[in-house]
């Protein structure tokens, strides 16, 4: 497990011992703070060190969640040299993407639909996924959206403190993601390294929410008051990326055991806050 200390790495490694498995994770700056899991101090962007990482733990699975947006040589690079220590260790891969690999121009995208990058950290993820392909044509490449479903997930954090009143700013309208709960995207990719499935999979939840319905979601949800947050465009900010990117998940939803729940779901129920 790469990236094992953020959110998603340490999701997929609690889930990964309960199963039974022996779990080592490899973290750079943050340690893992969990003694199941074997910690590994790694830097992936470098190629020998995970080489020789890989050739002593000789796993049997790598999930590579690492990556890091405004740096292209982990986001990229990075997937490049774990694709190839993941081959020569003869380890599943389960490589995670992002819906960031698309501009937004067609809205919503099947799971054979070409990148077509519109920012840097767009265009290292493609570039990510090329490598991944190129290395190991039976890895699995998961594309995923807006993870959240915990109170330190990113998109947790801004809304309580726009509602707390600790931060200033505004919830754009037409910024439109797929959020999945993070429980449900670990379960997914653990399910897929288990499969034989390889390629592209899209592990999405099914709802297409912008940014300030999450925010409404989450107020509701809290009993806290929605009138704290105000709308904005990010079209109108100018900030870059796609504005409205929604994965079609269904073809791998219909094969997956694992159920992917929607934010209208998930944010509802105070249960799925943990």
């Amino acid at each position: 497990m790469t990236g094992a200390s953020g959110l998603l790495g340490r999701v997929v490694a609690w889930q990964a011992l309960g199963a039974g498995h022996e779990v080592h994770g490899s973290h750079q700056e943050h340690p893992l703070g969990d003694g199941a899991v074997v910690a590994h101090r790694l830097d992936v962007r470098d190629a020998p060190a995970v080489e020789r990482l890989f050739a002593r733990v000789a796993p049997e699975v790598v999930v590579h969640t690492a990556y890091r947006q405004s740096d292209w040589a982990v986001t990229a690079l990075g997937a490049a040299h774990v694709a190839v220590a993941s081959r020569r260790a003869g380890a599943r891969l389960v490589h995670v993407s992002s819906d960031v690999v698309f501009s937004g121009d067609a809205v919503t995208y099947a799971e054979d639909a070409l990148p077509d990058p519109g920012s840097p950290y767009g265009a290292a993820k493609a570039a990510a996924e090329t490598a991944v392909a190129a290395v190991d044509p039976e890895a699995v490449i998961a594309r995923t959206s807006l993870i959240m479903g915990v109170r330190t997930a990113p998109m947790e954090v801004r809304v309580a403190d726009l509602l707390a009143g600790r931060a200033e700013g505004a919830l754009f309208t037409d910024d439109v993601r797929c959020p999945v709960h993070v429980e449900d995207l670990a379960a997914a990719l653990l399910e897929l390294a288990a499969s034989d499935a390889a390629g592209v999979r899209h592990v999405a939840g099914p709802d297409a929410v912008s940014r300030h319905e999450i925010g409404l979601l989450i107020a509701s949800r809290d009993s806290l008051d929605a009138g704290r947050l105000r709308t904005g465009s990010r079209r109108a900010a100018g900030i870059p990326g796609p504005l409205d990117v929604r994965l079609d998940s269904r073809w791998t939803q219909r094969r997956l055991a694992t159920r992917l729940r929607g934010a209208r779901e998930f944010l509802v129920d105070p249960g799925a806050l943990r």
